[in-house]
């Protein structure tokens, strides 16, 4: 069993359509920390952070509250850093821009404990943008641009540690912008569309890349997003995209996961309680962090080999 420590990340400030400060206490309130506590783990909730001191950010501006963003992943890099070192940490947002803070925070904790860290990106989108390169001026479209190094991100904290492109897996993607795609083109990152769940499953794709982060002695972190989800099953998220992870899906994902030992810290992500159906999308993503911290319908004993 484990000591998993609460993170409140309340970031609302990576898009412009509000609610995801709320995520949360919408978290607490549909019994996350009990949930974890009916699974043996210690269980330590710190509250919900602030970002840093920031000037204030011009109401008209194309990069939509740039300095809150750099308030927000100064105050993360630090809290996750800091927090590797008591348990599992688990982010609770606040939109993906906190993935800002969280990964790098992460990246630096792993590369002083000598080990790589791989990141298991459930997500719709890349959002591996910059500052130069997004459409829209939301930054929640930016943080694997950020923490793989890209060039762009003038303002933001110098990273002492990045994660490179082939520690990457991205799953569930089907709204990726042109930009994006062609300067993922002919990278290393690994990357599973809808398409190629449908065609292949989950399982077996999953299982190469937790493979590989065991071969390596990684750390793992897992990064949840909601409309990773299809938003039949999860309305609670400002970026619905139709087509997403079926719940089944989502949790065989979450018990392999378990099942590898291998996840050291997770996020989640762009839950908008203003958008649910009475707590519906909370409830869910809930229970996918129960699954990934050992909950099962049934053991399922190894078999002995002749």
């Amino acid at each position: 069993m484990q000591n998993v420590i609460l993170i409140g990340a309340p970031v609302d400030c990576g898009k412009r359509s509000l609610g995801c400060l709320m995520g949360p206490d919408a978290y607490r309130a549909a019994g996350l920390p009990d949930a974890l506590r009916s699974l043996g783990h210690h269980v330590e909730d710190r509250g919900n952070l602030k970002p840093a001191e920031h000037t204030a950010d011009a109401p008209d501006a194309f990069l939509h509250k740039l300095n809150e963003t750099i308030g927000w992943t100064k105050r993360l890099i630090a809290a996750a850093e800091a927090e590797m070192s008591n348990g599992l940490p688990l982010f609770l947002g606040g939109d993906h821009a906190l993935a800002l803070g969280t990964i790098p925070g992460v990246a630096s904790f792993a590369a002083k404990a000598k080990r790589p860290l791989f990141v298991l990106w459930l997500d719709a989108h890349t959002d591996f943008h910059t500052l130069e390169t997004t459409d829209s001026g939301n930054l929640h479209g930016t943080p694997v641009g950020y923490f793989t190094g890209r060039a762009g991100f003038d303002g933001f904290p110098e990273l002492s540690a990045t994660v490179p492109l082939d520690q990457i897996c991205m799953m569930g993607l089907r709204s990726v912008d042109p930009s994006e795609r062609q300067a993922l083109e002919g990278s290393a990152m690994v990357r599973h569309d809808m398409r190629t769940i449908d065609e292949i499953g989950i399982a077996r794709p999953l299982q190469s890349f937790l493979d590989t982060v065991q071969a390596a002695n990684g750390m793992l972190h897992v990064s949840l997003d909601v409309d990773f989800l299809d938003p039949a099953h999860a309305p609670g998220v400002g970026t619905t995209v139709p087509g997403g992870a079926t719940v089944r899906e989502a949790h065989l994902i979450m018990e392999m996961v378990h099942d590898s030992g291998l996840m050291t810290s997770m996020d989640l992500v762009e839950l908008n309680p203003f958008l649910d159906n009475r707590g519906q999308t909370a409830h869910l993503m809930v229970d996918l962090v129960a699954s990934a911290l050992g909950r099962t319908v049934f053991d399922r004993p190894t078999e002995a080999r002749q």
